[in-house]
């Protein structure tokens, strides 16, 4: 069995020669191959599709359910407040700095730290498959979509994000809405026409007022907002035939798309289609096994205003992980090394309540 203390400084490692490989998305064929050669020094088959990177259990067994562990390797690119060197992994006190060290790598070294202890071992409740994935930033189809059609048939995930270690059971989907309201042009003096502005500033009020009845415990109401608004008429005496606008939902748990869509039909007068359906709101139950485990290691549920892999997983998905949301995406971001310290060993101990 591995020593916690080795598998840190594997980790540290490992993460360190990430950060100093850029990886944006798609863009991450270098840290994949990086992933799979450590895999490889450690005697672990190491599976490639793309640029995701997956491993399964030494003693797998495909009459066992099985736990996918994923999080990612891509990147978004460094913003311009950065005053350090985003692509060197410095060390500093406590603090390890640079690009993708919070968000997600300390999450994806932990993972995979905690599936090497669990590797050699035989008798295990389940199988464990490994999987650290490419174009989490944009949602990318050459991810954890690309991949899970390949995986052995998961019964959960746990994935790897930056949440201090506490428990995102639920996160909001995203679904955005192009909408036009159709009238006819005519001469504003002379009152002719149908004026599609109207008829759209109708549908915006009736979104203004409209509350969807269930509310979340974890991520409060559905909400709505329009973000954009356009008219084809540029001119001050022309009725415009056609006013556009975008309608921004944020989706608790609680609803699907096809809920929310019925909902839209029914009370607009607006044509509208979504420009995507795949960022699904998801919830895992306070009850489930693996929920039930981390509140076993004092830690607290709660839904997660961001989105990640866990939308794209049709399956439970508990979304967790050491590190701070809030460090994500910003300059100069870092990890505190304690933080992986205790992810690997956090991930050890929830694993060991299922395994």
């Amino acid at each position: 069995m591995a020593d916690i203390k080795a598998l840190y400084n594997d980790s540290l490692t490992l993460l360190r020669e990430l950060i100093s490989i850029p990886s944006f998305s798609k863009e991450e064929l270098n840290t994949a191959n990086a992933i799979e050669k450590f895999l490889i020094e450690q005697a672990i088959p190491a599976n490639r599709h793309l640029n995701n990177v997956w491993a399964v259990n030494q003693y797998f067994d495909a009459n066992k359910p099985t736990i996918l562990l994923n999080s990612h390797h891509d990147t978004v690119k460094p913003n311009a407040g950065y005053t350090k060197d985003p692509f060197a992994p410095l060390i500093e006190s406590d603090k390890l700095f640079g690009l993708g060290s919070n968000d997600a790598g300390a999450s994806l070294v932990s993972l995979i730290a905690a599936f090497i202890y669990y590797y050699p071992q035989q008798n295990l409740r389940y199988n464990l498959v490994l999987a650290a994935t490419a174009e989490e930033e944009i949602s990318g189809l050459n991810g954890i979509a690309a991949l899970i059609p390949l995986l052995p048939s998961p019964a959960f995930a746990i994935v790897g994000e930056p949440t201090l270690l506490n428990l995102a059971i639920a996160e909001r989907g995203l679904l955005v809405i192009d909408a036009k309201a159709k009238g006819i042009a005519g001469h504003a003096a002379r009152e002719e026409g149908e004026n599609a502005l109207y008829k759209a500033v109708k549908d915006i009020q009736w979104m203004q007022q409209y509350q969807f009845e269930k509310v979340s415990e974890w991520l409060g109401p559905v909400k709505m907002t329009v973000t954009s608004f356009n008219t084809d008429n540029k001119q001050h005496n022309v009725v415009p035939a056609t006013a556009e606008f975008i309608i921004d939902i944020r989706v608790n748990e609680l609803y699907s798309f096809d809920e929310i869509l019925e909902t839209l039909s029914a009370n607009l007068q607006s044509e509208f289609a979504p420009r995507s359906t795949r960022l699904k709101s998801t919830g895992i139950p306070v009850d489930h096994p693996i929920v039930q485990a981390g509140l076993q290691l004092g830690k607290t549920c709660y839904g997660s205003p961001t989105t990640s892999d866990k939308a794209l997983m049709p399956f439970p998905a508990l979304k967790v992980g050491p590190g701070d949301s809030a460090r994500s995406h910003t300059a100069d971001e870092f990890i505190y090394l304690h933080e992986i310290n205790n992810g690997i060993e956090f991930y050890i101990n929830l694993l060991k309540q299922v395994l």
